[in-house]
């Protein structure tokens, strides 16, 4: 059970980083604009009725559901392995080794050690 859980994990980030790639591209805006467009041609057709709003109404509320999950973990992971990267550079360098996983820290801990990293004058 568990391979097939982390199989599936595995496929959703790969999804949601298409995904989040594709909906940043110059045709998926095009996309949306033409959609858009269509939609507002389309409204004398349909005597702008209340059908003919709610089906823009629906429509974009879904999509913006479902990218805002897709992109959360798109970015999620892309954050992470920032986080991973600048950790090895810090590890590989004369830096401070404190800063290493300190964006796993508890808020007041960052800001405490935010203020000494002001007052350092040599960092």
């Amino acid at each position: 059970m568990h391979a097939m859980q982390h199989e599936n994990e595995v496929r959703f980030a790969r999804l949601a980083q298409r995904t989040a790639f594709q909906a940043g591209r110059p045709w998926a805006f095009a996309s949306a604009t033409g959609l858009v467009l269509a939609w507002i041609i389309s409204g004398p057709i349909f005597g702008f009725s209340d059908t003919w709003q709610l089906v823009m109404n629906t429509v974009s509320s879904v999509v913006t559901f479902l990218m805002v999950f897709l992109i959360q973990n798109a970015q999620n992971r892309d954050s992470a392995a920032l986080q991973l990267k600048l950790d090895e550079l810090i590890r590989a360098t004369n830096s401070r080794k404190d800063v290493i996983g300190i964006e796993e820290k508890p808020e007041p801990e960052l800001k405490s050690k935010q203020k000494e990293l002001q007052s350092d004058g040599t960092h």
